[in-house]
């Protein structure tokens, strides 16, 4: 570890954070970090001596440079804390720039201000967000990510002035040249929110965020419908069955309003998240419909179709044992007001050994997200064995063991 960059760097930034770069500061405290701050086992008795020593003797020559002064206890060698040496700052992120190539408040500001310049004029909303960043450097406050807003800022752009009928990726390809790069939830969600703060046009209930983008025409590729099973649609007065058909059929969304009933011919409807799983699972006794996620509009009007007129059937939902499979089906039962059991869903899977070699370690965010899901009963008993055991697992191959395929070792440890 390089304890030289990574001690300047902070107290760097943490002078560039404080009151004291804008000149707004009352007091004049001294930027300073405390060892335990770097190495969380400074202080503690199995701390690794190597560390400590390394970090200590790069403190010394810190301080004789005249980067850094210190404190330290009375009685020992231990540092108690290292203080920034203000009226150096500038020569400091000098030396970071040229030895760590160390990105500078200065040159992030200067970045931002030509990204204030680039954008502007380039649409209303670009102007008004625009406005906003330069209350914001003429505050010496830097944004997030300038690179993700010159992302957000190209996309607007187009998007405000386009008058071309456009699928998204098209319109992708046009903004980026990379038909996927405005699917990123992340950029779409905050590009779609800019639109809507502008156009004063909230999000309905049953209307999904990137809907707006309609108003600019451009559209997501059409929705469609997939299912497989023994089921009859009424559309138009006739019917069609469609259980003859082994492997399923899709249906284009926008025919939706036609169906006038759907007779399901079979003991259970159950969705399916994972495309894969949907196409792999097949049973005589159950109508599969295929999700890919949280329902969409058309998904759920099917679905709350289905549910009124098949009202004796067993419902049942089949998705991957994480949280994010669970908040699915939470989201599925809450908008649909469908009581939709869990298939395959439990601690049983994690534990079978069959599948142990598919295991997969839950991140940080996994963990909080299951934390909200364990105080509710459904999942209580298959959270609590994923939070304690440090597991999640994917469909995909449980769906391949339903089916009786002798191919399982298809997954490598991710443990």
């Amino acid at each position: 570890m390089d304890w030289e960059e990574k001690i300047l760097t902070y107290l760097v930034e943490s002078y560039r954070r404080s009151k004291k770069d804008s000149g707004d500061n009352r007091t004049n405290r001294r930027t300073q970090v405390k060892p335990e701050k770097l190495y969380k086992k400074y202080k503690a008795n199995d701390g690794d001596y190597d560390i400590i020593e390394a970090f200590n003797q790069t403190v010394f020559r810190l301080s004789e440079k005249g980067y850094v002064t210190y404190t330290g206890e009375s009685f020992g060698t231990q540092i108690l804390s290292v203080y920034l040496v203000d009226e150096r700052l500038q020569e400091i992120e000098g030396f970071l720039q040229e030895r760590y190539g160390y990105v500078t408040k200065e040159m992030q500001l200067q970045e931002a201000a030509e990204l204030i310049a680039r954008y502007e004029s380039a649409s209303p909303v670009c102007a008004g967000e625009c406005g906003k960043l330069r209350e914001l450097l003429n505050a010496r406050r830097l944004p997030k990510d300038c690179r993700f807003l010159d992302a957000v800022f190209r996309a607007v752009a187009f998007i405000e002035h386009n008058q071309e009928t456009l699928y998204l990726r098209e319109a992708s390809m046009k903004i980026y040249g990379d038909s996927k790069a405005l699917e990123d939830s992340a950029l779409l969600s905050f590009v779609c929110g800019l639109l809507r703060e502008y156009k004063n046009r909230p999000c309905e209930d049953d209307e999904q965020p990137d809907e707006i983008l309609k108003d600019y025409h451009i559209s997501r590729e059409p929705q469609k419908l997939c299912f497989k099973g023994k089921l009859v649609l009424t559309v138009a007065g006739k019917e069609l069955d469609l259980g003859a058909f082994s492997c399923g059929i899709e249906l284009m969304a926008s025919e939706l309003p036609a169906i006038d009933s759907v007779k399901i011919l079979a003991p259970r409807f159950m969705t399916v998240e994972n495309r894969t799983s949907y196409l792999r699972y097949r049973d005589e006794h159950t109508v599969v419909f295929y999700l890919g996620g949280y329902a969409n509009r058309y998904q759920r009007e099917f679905i709350k179709k289905v549910f009124e007129q098949n009202p004796g059937i067993e419902y049942l939902h089949f998705g991957d044992i994480d949280a994010g499979g669970f908040w699915i089906h939470h989201n599925l039962c809450e908008i649909t007001g469908v009581p939709f059991s869990l298939f395959h869903m439990s601690a049983e899977e994690l534990q079978n050994r069959e599948y142990e070699a598919c295991l997969h370690r839950l991140s940080k965010n996994d963990i909080a997200r299951l934390g909200e899901l364990r105080r509710m009963a459904l999942y209580a008993d298959v959270v609590s064995y994923m939070l304690e055991h440090n597991v999640k697992r994917e469909q995909e191959i449980v769906s391949l063991d339903l089916m009786g395929n002798e191919r399982k070792e298809i997954c490598s440890i991710n443990l």
